[in-house]
């Protein structure tokens, strides 16, 4: 049996378990009544659904703070919540591998509303098979928009006593990303390199929107162990481009990039996939705008 086998049977047998709590018992932990509840699956659509329904939603995000979330499962209280909730989000285009399994285990008289975060948006294909979508749209702030539109319609249909509410915080929240949007294509218009580096492949979206090219060590999955082909085509690649910096990611060890950095005597910068916050980000009221910003300032950096 494969691990990934494996895995969803482990996730089948939680959802067993949670359903049988929740019939068990009346708590709801998590949950908060007098509010619209949304569970989303990981840290953007949890800001974009805070950021557009205010006061009025309880949102619990399911990743933890400092958790990479390509290969996280839920726990049965995750499940419980889930299945409670008013309203759950998920990303799409195949990159919460355990969502079909969940959705399979709703009754049809479950009335929680699910929302693809992703449908509609402009999905790049991946490399290695033309019938699957790279996953990470929301690192393109035009996508990001088309994301956070979803989610408004979601908490509109679950909620419509504060439509006005909702639909007045997605406009604002829209103008800052097309503020986003604006000064991405504004600096990045104005450097003389346009190729970078990176650790993990999750780039595409920016790369397209802004007129750059990636060369990462490893795949989609930031834990895809790198072959010494790959090794020996990014250090062309930074060499053939004169950079001067590899990029990396907070979630997952920098051990590979630095030595692979120390090798090609290059220096390394953060560049944040925002797949989610660390504890002290959350702390210092980082945001998806913030990070954006900072990665923005070290492409920059990086791309002069």
């Amino acid at each position: 049996m494969t691990r990934h086998a494996k895995r969803y049977i482990y996730i089948a047998l939680l959802i067993i378990v949670a359903f049988c709590i929740a019939g068990c018992s009346s708590s709801k932990a998590g949950l908060v009544e007098g509010k619209v509840n949304v569970v989303t699956s990981f840290y953007p659509l949890y800001d974009f659904t805070k950021q557009i329904g205010g006061d009025y939603v309880n949102v619990i995000n399911l990743v933890p703070a400092g958790v990479e979330p390509h290969d996280w499962s839920p726990k049965s209280r995750d499940i419980k919540n889930m299945s409670g909730a008013q309203v759950f989000v998920y990303q799409g285009a195949s990159f919460e591998g355990w969502v079909k399994d969940f959705l399979g285990s709703l009754s049809n008289k479950s009335t929680v509303r699910v929302v693809e975060a992703s449908q509609g948006a402009n999905l790049i294909t991946t490399d290695e098979n033309k019938k699957e979508f790279d996953p990470h749209a929301w690192l393109s702030p035009l996508n990001a928009q088309i994301m956070a539109n979803n989610i408004k319609t979601a908490l509109i249909e679950a909620d419509p006593t504060h439509k006005d509410a909702y639909e007045q915080n997605y406009q604002k929240y829209n103008a800052k990303l097309l503020e986003l949007d604006a000064r991405y294509k504004k600096e990045l218009a104005t450097t003389t390199k346009k190729e970078i580096a990176v650790s993990h492949h999750a780039f595409a979206y920016l790369c397209r929107d802004y007129g750059l090219t990636q060369m990462s060590i490893m795949g989609l999955s930031p834990d895809a162990e790198p072959t010494a082909q790959d090794l020996k085509q990014i250090n062309s690649f930074i060499r053939d481009h004169q950079l001067k910096y590899i990029f990396f990611e907070e979630l997952v060890s920098d051990k590979l990039a630095k030595t692979l950095a120390k090798d090609a005597k290059v220096d390394t910068l953060v560049l944040n996939p925002l797949e989610g916050l660390t504890e002290e980000q959350i702390e210092t009221g980082e945001d998806y705008i913030s990070i954006m910003d900072k990665n923005l300032k070290n492409l920059v950096l990086a791309l002069q």
